[in-house]
């Protein structure tokens, strides 16, 4: 007996995998050798069966009752079709579970809970998602007219003039434009270098 599986990946929250192993446990463990993902693979749900690739039929499934959702590629020429799904975890778990009810093996569907560990590496994903994000003084509940701090020099404050930019002296630039200019370096994050009432931009992001 196998189990079809909904797996889980922080380093891409829109997408799940669905796929058969005659042993999850050591399929996971298996994907989780590569160091070419930021965050390790976890196990969601499985559904226990005794058909082998009958994971098949869940993803003609899906496919019919939603093509798209589906990661497709074409790479030299040649289709690439993968077990990802553009899905939360919880619409392919509510799939398994129709699916299981309709036959009537809802005991053979297990849902599995999150480690401290996944918690901790989930909320550090969600973190670096939002830094991805271009900055906006609106994000962090600031409007034009505050003034924020520069880090290496406490005598030296801007005022901001809209969402993205501020006003330091006669010049008006974008904070990251004003770190470089400051520091004489390049390719700064402005936000990691200015304050506003002793906290550092970046840290006030809305998560």
């Amino acid at each position: 007996m196998g189990s079809i599986y909904i797996m889980t990946n922080p380093s891409f929250k829109e997408y799940v995998k669905i796929g058969y192993a005659a042993d999850a446990q050591k399929r996971l463990d298996e994907l989780n050798r590569s160091t070419a993902v930021p965050f390790a693979f976890r196990i969601y749900a499985t559904y226990d069966t005794d058909q082998r690739l009958s994971d098949v039929e869940v993803h003609k499934l899906i496919d019919k009752l939603n093509p798209d959702l589906r990661s497709v590629e074409e790479l030299k020429g040649k289709k690439r079709v993968r077990e990802f799904y553009a899905m939360s975890a919880e619409d392919a778990y509510d799939l398994l579970q129709s699916v299981a009810k309709i036959s009537g093996t809802e005991k053979y569907l297990h849902l599995f809970k999150m480690s401290t560990e996944e918690m901790k590496e989930d909320k550090t994903a969600k973190e670096n998602a939002a830094r991805k994000k271009r900055f906006c003084f609106s994000m962090i509940g600031l409007k034009p007219g505050d003034k924020v701090v520069f880090i290496k020099n406490k005598k030296v404050a801007a005022t901001i003039v809209d969402d993205t930019h501020v006003q330091y002296g006669k010049e008006t630039s974008t904070l990251s434009a004003l770190a470089e200019k400051l520091l004489n370096k390049k390719s700064l994050r402005g936000p990691i270098f200015f304050t506003y009432e002793g906290r550092v931009l970046d840290s006030m992001r809305k998560l």
